[in-house]
């Protein structure tokens, strides 16, 4: 009887084996090329994201005064970054401004730092930001905050979005997606 229960057992385990990979992310249908754009970095250098092809990016829109949503994210890009070890190396995590009037580079530069070194803050116009949001479908938008020293704040689209080594748009995270879900997509798009 035992080994009947053991040959069912390896069984179990090779058909399992045999599934295809699940993403974590929400995926977009196959093809789907990511919106090309130039930005510019926290040093004042042009951005471009095509010129960061054969790596896989991470795309998030935030602002440097958010109270909750974006260091939360950004401590998780820590933590995606610290968990890939040399994977790492082949891997952009990008924090595009939806604040251009508070944001500057030097402002982007020190507040990525402070979540980790290899994360890049980029801004720009308030047109180049606008047209790179609308390319993603991201929403943002100021909101007035009466009796507030800031003046306002920005609601925001809280996703995060991966291309893949191809230039493809293939997934999608939202707000609270554990860290290490995205690494183990992360990982299955690098083998």
């Amino acid at each position: 009887m035992r080994v009947h229960w053991l040959g069912w057992l390896i069984m179990i385990i090779l058909l399992a084996a045999c599934q295809p990979y699940q993403f974590k992310g929400a995926e977009y249908p196959e093809g789907v090329q990511a919106s090309d754009f130039t930005l510019t970095d926290s040093e004042g250098r042009p951005f471009q994201l095509s010129a960061r092809q054969e790596e896989i990016i991470l795309l998030f829109w935030g602002y440097t005064a958010c109270p909750d949503v974006c260091p939360v994210t950004l401590a998780e890009a820590r933590q995606i970054i610290q968990e890939l070890g040399d994977d790492a190396e082949q891997v952009v995590f990008l924090f595009i401004t939806v604040d251009p009037e508070r944001d500057t580079p030097e402002l982007l530069g020190k507040y990525t730092a402070n979540f980790h070194p290899d994360i890049i803050g980029l801004t720009g116009t308030p047109d180049e930001l606008a047209a790179v949001r609308e390319a993603y479908g991201i929403y943002a938008a100021k909101v007035p905050l009466a009796d507030s020293e800031a003046g306002y704040s920005m609601d925001h689209v809280a996703r995060v979005f991966l291309v893949d080594g191809d230039g493809r748009l293939r997934l999608s995270y939202a707000y609270g997606t554990p860290a290490n879900d995205i690494v183990q997509d992360i990982r299955y798009l690098l083998r």
